[in-house]
């Protein structure tokens, strides 16, 4: 059985670093992405990882604010049966001299690849943790894709297999639910405030 491996990987240029599985393939190798995204993705599970860094909400309350994010995301992948699956309240989390205010919250959600339409849409289970570093401004986000139907009309079905993929514990790997609540507690914040953006631009997940 084949077992995770995880490394502290540095994220924009050393300015964050975050501990998440080797199998996690840096996008930015494959096409372009937005200087304020980071994204990975293990073609194997059709698994991806994104972490962004966004200009502060000020008008989004603390308390909802990664639901907030989760519902914007499923609105700008025109993502079909957006549904909540879970929620957290507001948690306190140390990072670096300061205490940074996180919420989670995971949601399920039918999204097509990019290059293909609703006909070939996946349904997939994308976890969110939101830290918010007010301190220079920036709403961090951290989002997980992780695919729990695959359409065989989907480009996934080709690597994945169509229809119900295997557990990751099953196969040996990090569950995401465990590799995202570790990523949360364990960023590194240096300079945030660099390559921020408004914007969700390309948080489709990677092909």
């Amino acid at each position: 059985m084949t077992e995770d491996i995880c490394t502290d990987r540095p994220l924009y240029g050393g300015s964050i670093s975050s501990t998440f599985p080797v199998r996690f393939q840096d996008v930015s190798n494959i096409r372009q992405v937005p200087d304020h995204q980071e994204a990975f993705v293990d073609p194997s599970r059709d698994e991806s990882l994104i972490f962004e860094l966004l200009d502060l909400k000020p008008d989004v309350s603390d308390n909802g604010s990664a639901v907030w994010f989760l519902q914007d995301l499923a609105n700008e992948q025109d993502a079909q049966g957006f549904t909540l699956v879970e929620q957290s309240g507001v948690v306190e989390v140390p990072i670096g001299n300061v205490s940074v205010v996180v919420t989670t919250a995971i949601g399920q959600m039918g999204i097509s690849k990019v290059r293909q339409g609703r006909e070939a849409q996946n349904v997939v289970q994308v976890y969110l943790a939101n830290l918010r570093l007010k301190n220079v401004g920036t709403d961090v986000l951290v989002v997980a894709y992780e695919p729990i139907l695959i359409s065989p009309l989907s480009e996934s079905a080709a690597t994945v297999g169509a229809g119900l993929p295997a557990p990751a514990a099953q196969s040996g790997f990090l569950p995401m639910a465990e590799s995202i609540d570790s990523m949360k507690h364990e960023l590194n914040d240096a300079q945030c405030r660099k390559r921020k953006d408004t914007t969700h631009e390309n948080t489709l997940p990677c092909p």
